[in-house]
C-alpha cells in the first residue's frame, strides 16, 4: 500500500507523548476508501501511525478541530478565519510501536516536526491485535472498528493485577462478566479456580454444569451455603446482635467467647497452642451454651446474699431449645431472695442473641448443618471441608448466591466469606492448594453494595487487603459495579485493567477518568455514546487501549428486576389463599415453601 494512499498529514509539534498533527490539504475526504475498505479520519479513539525507519509509532486520536491546535499557533492565527476554516488539526497520544512484526506498549523514540502521519489499516491492526499467546489470552469480542478482528485480553496480567467491569444499568455489564468468565472456563485449565459472589442470584444457570452454585435457601444439603458463626471475627460476630454493650461488658463477653473456644479446641482435638486462641480465631464453640450460661448468671437469685449455692432455681431450662432457667423473683425491699450483685446487666443483649438464634433467616449462620457445634462445641465438619467445597471442587467456577441473606448483615456476610477464603490462602500460600501455586480469581458482582467508600466494614477492609497485596499471594480480583463513584477509591485504583461500558453519570465517569492513563481521558467522553455491549478497555490486560464489542452470551444472566409488563399480563386469578400463604411465609420468615422449591 503506497505512501500516497495512506498519508493524511504531518507532525506540527511534540510534547511528551502528545503529538499535534495538521491534516494535509491533499486529503480530499474524511472517509477515504483504501483497498475497498472505508476509513474514518479523525474519529476520537481511532488509531494513526508515524513511520520512523524500521519502526512505526502508533497513537490514539484524543482531540480534533480547534481544541487540537497548539496554543502558540492558535494565538497566531486567531484572527485568520481562512486558516481556521481550511486547515484541520488533531491530537495524537502515542501508546506503542511496531518493530518488524512485533508490537509493544510504550515508545523508544519520539517523532519530530515534519514526520508524516498515516492511516492505520486493517493490515496494521493485525500486528497490534495479533500478538497474543493463545494459551494465556482469552477472546471476548471484536474490535469495534473491524468485526474481522478478535479482541483479546492477557489473562495473566488481567487476573493477577485485578480488573474492573463498570457500566450503567442496561449497558451489557452482566453479559460482559459472563463472557469474560466463560472465556476463561473454556480454556479448560485443570486447576482453574474462580469464585463469584452474587448478591442477586443472576448467574446461577449462566455457566451450566461447569459451575457449582451454593445458596442459602435450597433443600439440597450439598449445595446449601453455610457460614459458621464461629468463623467470624469477634467484631463481626458481636455486630450480628442488636443489644449494645459498654466497653467493659464487651471485654467480658470477649473473655467468655475465648473460654468457649478453648473448650471447643479441646473437644475437637484442634492442634493449636492455647495461647494462640483469641476471640477472632476460627475455632468452633456453642453459641447456645454460651448464651445459656451467661443468661443464667444474670437471672440467678439467692436465699442468702452473695452465696450462689443458695440459688432459688424453680424450673430448669434447656440450652438446645433456648429455654432459660427460671428463678424465684428477687424480693422487693431488699429481703430474700437476693439479686446476683455480680450480674453484668446484659440481659437485653442476651435476649437479642436468643432472638437471632430463633430467626430462620439466620439459619445459615447459627445452624450451619454439620458445622453446627453441639453444646460441648463438638462439630462433625471443620472449615477444611467448607473451603474444599467452595474452591476445591472439580468445577472451575463456584457461585456463592447471597441473595437470600438479610440485607442488614449483607456486608458482614460478604466480608466474612472473603476473609475466610483469603486468610486460608494467605497462610497456606506455600501449599499446592495455596494462592501462589493455584491462583484464585474472586469476582464481586454489584461491588458497590458492600464496598462503599468511607465505610470500615469487614468487606471493605478485606477487599482493600486483597487489592493491595493479593497479587503477591495469587488472589486476583474482579470488581463489577454500576456506581464506581460509590466504591472505595483505593480499591478501584488498584485495578490494572478497566473495562468501561456505557456510562451516563458524570460523577461515575470522573472516577473512571481518574483510574486510566491521563492522556487517554478524552476516551472517557465516549462512554455515554457506546452501544449496548460495547466497552473501552484500558490497562495492562490489553496491548493497546481498545474499543470492543463483546460477544453476546447465549445464556445471559437473569436480571434481578421483574419484567413489569410481562408480570402484569399474567392471567393468574388471585385468591385469599394466595395471601394466606404470603402471610404464612412472612410470619415464618421464609422466602418459599420447600415443596415448591424449583431445585
Amino acid at each position: 500500500m503506497g505512501k500516497y494512499q495512506t498519508e493524511i498529514g504531518s507532525v506540527i509539534s511534540v510534547s511528551g507523548n502528545s503529538v499535534t498533527v495538521q491534516l494535509s490539504d491533499s486529503v480530499k475526504s474524511n472517509s477515504p476508501i483504501i483497498d475497498g475498505v472505508v476509513y474514518r479520519i479523525g474519529q476520537i479513539g481511532s488509531f494513526l501511525k508515524i513511520p520512523l525507519g524500521y519502526a512505526s509509532l502508533f497513537g490514539i486520536v484524543t482531540k480534533i478541530g480547534a481544541a487540537a491546535i497548539p496554543a502558540n499557533v492558535s494565538e497566531a492565527i486567531k484572527d485568520n478565519y481562512d486558516i481556521l476554516a481550511n486547515q484541520q488539526w488533531l491530537t495524537l497520544t502515542l501508546i506503542g510501536e511496531q518493530i518488524g512484526s512485533r508490537f509493544e506498549r510504550g515508545i523508544s523514540q519520539s517523532p519530530t516536526t515534519g514526520d508524516s502521519v498515516h492511516i492505520v489499516t486493517l493490515g496494521d491492526l493485525e500486528y497490534v491485535y495479533g500478538g497474543y499467546n493463545e494459551q494465556s489470552s482469552i477472546n471476548i469480542g471484536n474490535i469495534s472498528v473491524s468485526e474481522s478482528l478478535n479482541a483479546y485480553l492477557h489473562l495473566d496480567k488481567l487476573i493477577s493485577r485485578h480488573f474492573a467491569i463498570i457500566g450503567s444499568t442496561g449497558s451489557g455489564k452482566s453479559n460482559a462478566v459472563g463472557i469474560t468468565l466463560n472465556a476463561i472456563i473454556e480454556k479448560r485449565f485443570p486447576r482453574a479456580r474462580i469464585l463469584l459472589l452474587d448478591p442477586h442470584g443472576e448467574y446461577n444457570s449462566v455457566f451450566g454444569n461447569r459451575s457449582r452454585v451454593f445458596r442459602v435457601n435450597t433443600p439440597r444439603e450439598e449445595t446449601r451455603l453455610y457460614i459458621p458463626y464461629w468463623a467470624l471475627p469477634f467484631s463481626e460476630f458481636i455486630s450480628l446482635f442488636d443489644g449494645n454493650l459498654n466497653d467493659q461488658n464487651k471485654e467480658y463477653f470477649r473473655t467468655k467467647v475465648v473460654e468457649a473456644k478453648l473448650k471447643g479446641m479441646e473437644v475437637n482435638g484442634i492442634p493449636i497452642a492455647p495461647a494462640m486462641i483469641t476471640a477472632d480465631s476460627p475455632v468452633p464453640f456453642s453459641i447456645k451454651q454460651l448464651w445459656f450460661e451467661l443468661d443464667d448468671f444474670e437471672r440467678q437469685t439467692y436465699r442468702e446474699r452473695a452465696k450462689p449455692e443458695t440459688h432459688t432455681l424453680k424450673t430448669t431450662g434447656d440450652a438446645n431449645t433456648l429455654t432459660p432457667n427460671e428463678y424465684e423473683p428477687a424480693a422487693a425491699g431488699g429481703g430474700s431472695p437476693f439479686l446476683n450483685n455480680q450480674a453484668k446487666g446484659i440481659l437485653s443483649f442476651l435476649d437479642s442473641i436468643r432472638s437471632r438464634l430463633k430467626d430462620a433467616r439466620y439459619d445459615f449462620l447459627f445452624r450451619p448443618g454439620g458445622y453446627t457445634p453441639n453444646l460441648d462445641g463438638k462439630v462433625e465438619k471443620d472449615l477444611s471441608e467448607l473451603l474444599f467445597s467452595w474452591v476445591g471442587n472439580n468445577k472451575p467456577i463456584t457461585i456463592l448466591d447471597i441473595s437470600d441473606v438479610p440485607s442488614e448483615i449483607m456486608m458482614s456476610v460478604a466480608g466474612t466469606l472473603l476473609n475466610i477464603i483469603y486468610e486460608a490462602l494467605f497462610w497456606g500460600q506455600e501449599l499446592l492448594v495455596g494462592g501462589r501455586k493455584q491462583p484464585l480469581l474472586i469476582a464481586l458482582e454489584e461491588a458497590h453494595n458492600y464496598l462503599r467508600s468511607g465505610e470500615h466494614s469487614i468487606a471493605s477492609r478485606t477487599v482493600q487487603r486483597i487489592a493491595k497485596e493479593g497479587r503477591k499471594y495469587g488472589v486476583g480480583l474482579l470488581l463489577v459495579t454500576q456506581r464506581p463513584s460509590e466504591l472505595d477509591e483505593t480499591v478501584l485504583s488498584q485495578c490494572g485493567t478497566i473495562i468501561a461500558l456505557r456510562m451516563n453519570n458524570t460523577k461515575d465517569r470522573g472516577y473512571v477518568a481518574a483510574a486510566i492513563q491521563d492522556e487517554l481521558q478524552a476516551l472517557v467522553e465516549l462512554l455515554p455514546s457506546l452501544r449496548t455491549g460495547e466497552g473501552i478497555i484500558s490497562g495492562e490486560g490489553v496491548s493497546i487501549p481498545s474499543r470492543v464489542q463483546f460477544y453476546k452470551l447465549s445464556n445471559a444472566p437473569k436480571s434481578a428486576d421483574p419484567e413489569v409488563t410481562k408480570k402484569w399480563n399474567n392471567e393468574h386469578m388471585q385468591s385469599e389463599d394466595d395471601y394466606k400463604q404470603l402471610v404464612s411465609l412472612w410470619r415464618n420468615k421464609q422466602f418459599r415453601m420447600e415443596e415448591n422449591d424449583d431445585e
